[in-house]
């Protein structure tokens, strides 16, 4: 048989997520281009891989076969390749990363300043929600990941690095933006708009309220913080994020950071392997740069003013007669 390493690698991805749409979206390929792979890997072998049961795609015996034998080629593969980036060393080489939607509003500014250091290494960054990072690294498909505290069941390293307070956030005109330690008990009749079930951030707030035995009023979900600051400026409810990602909203004066009791939370940022995993010299090299370097790239006299309340909202306006 005269099967390629791209076949074996396109149905590979097929196989795994049991759908070409997003094997194609994940190998930067054209659908079309995944079925061609597909129907010659099949003819080469002379048996079907895939099965159809209405809209979804199933393997068969002999695609589990093959999925079992090319799953471990394609470990194999990133063995070598580790190997090959381990004898590069720190000067050139890959480093791939993927971090959480909150922490991109600092981790470019920290890849940027270490690509200065090492201006040969090439970079594969991605930002996705908690559910893709941890599919991520089940795949063994990033060699770091920044995020919140990673489920304790499944086998990973993980290493806080960073304070992330969630916060209470609400427009300047808001009756509350002005009152001092706000009760919970105040803000159980206010609606909120929150991340999406699952997120990593929505999981922290649902355990403390659950914690204190309250419950909030939930009006709307969003799968991106900036949705849920734009969702609060247009005043459509209070928001809880990272204070991370405010910065800008907090200095231009659109939003507010509520004083509310036990707030902020305070959760940490960590950094996320894979176990076992053997990571190359330049992701040993970036791993150091955060512990030492990522304070470096948040604005922590902003957040300090912002914690203290020394962002003053301007005055609600004068209605008119």
């Amino acid at each position: 048989m005269n099967i390629t390493l791209r076949q074996l690698r396109v149905f590979e991805r097929v196989a795994r997520r049991l759908s070409f749409t997003r094997a194609a979206e994940e190998l930067y390929l054209t659908q079309p281009a995944v079925s061609m792979q597909i129907k010659q890997f099949e003819d080469t072998i002379g048996l079907p891989l895939f099965e159809r049961l209405g809209r979804k795609i199933y393997l068969t015996r002999a695609g589990e076969e093959l999925y079992r034998v090319s799953r471990s080629i394609s470990l194999q593969l990133q063995e070598a390749e580790q190997l090959v980036e381990e004898l590069k060393g720190a000067e050139g080489g890959r480093l791939a990363v993927s971090v959480a939607s909150t922490v991109h509003y600092f981790a470019i500014s920290l890849l940027a300043d270490f690509r200065k250091r090492y201006p040969r290494v090439k970079v594969n960054f991605k930002i996705t929600n908690r559910k893709g990072l941890l599919q991520q690294l089940e795949d063994n498909e990033t060699d770091i990941v920044l995020m919140g505290q990673p489920p304790a069941d499944q086998d990973l390293n993980a290493e806080a690095f960073m304070d992330n307070p969630l916060v209470i956030i609400a427009p300047p005109d808001h009756p509350l933006a002005t009152q001092g330690r706000i009760s919970l008990g105040d803000i159980q009749n206010e609606t909120f708009i929150m991340r999406e079930q699952g997120s990593g951030t929505r999981n922290s707030v649902e355990r403390f309220f659950a914690e204190k035995g309250l419950k909030i009023g939930i009006s709307m979900e969003m799968n991106t913080n900036a949705a849920v600051k734009q969702g609060v400026e247009e005043g459509l409810g209070l928001g809880i994020v990272s204070i991370h990602t405010i910065i800008r909203e907090l200095q231009d004066q659109r939003m507010v950071v509520l004083d509310v009791e036990d707030f902020p939370l305070i959760r940490q940022w960590y950094i996320v392997t894979r176990a076992g995993k053997r990571l190359s010299a330049v992701a040993r090299e970036f791993q150091d740069f955060i512990r030492q370097d990522a304070h470096r790239f948040v604005q922590t006299d902003l957040i300090r003013s912002a914690l203290k309340r020394e962002f003053i909202p301007p005055s609600a306006p004068t209605p008119s007669p």
